[in-house]
């Protein structure tokens, strides 16, 4: 199961279609190329699937989000709270047939 944790936009390179953004401590690039052309900006709150920004987010709702996460890792060991961020660039579509 993959969870999309919300993600702060810290960068943008309009021509690559990019975003830079920020999980919880943890930068990664993004593709913005499901959003269009002005949807996101620095400072939005977005959620990632499988390497792209799938849309924009509410700041109060991600932030409420974000303090849930917190409470569940808080009682992780701090490699598998990195682990459980970084696995989110590892979730693959799985479609059935």
């Amino acid at each position: 199961m993959c969870l999309s944790i919300p993600s702060k936009v810290v960068k943008i390179d309009k021509e690559g279609r990019t975003a830079t953004v920020d999980t919880m401590g943890i930068t990664r690039v993004a593709s913005l190329d499901l959003m269009g052309e002005d949807d996101i900006k620095i400072g939005d709150f977005v959620l990632l699937h499988i390497g792209f920004v799938m849309n924009k987010i509410d700041e109060k709702e991600a932030l409420l989000s974000l303090e849930t996460y917190k409470e569940i890792i808080n009682s992780m060991e701090e490699e598998d709270k990195r682990q459980a961020i970084l696995d989110g660039d590892n979730c693959q579509n799985r479609a059935t047939t």
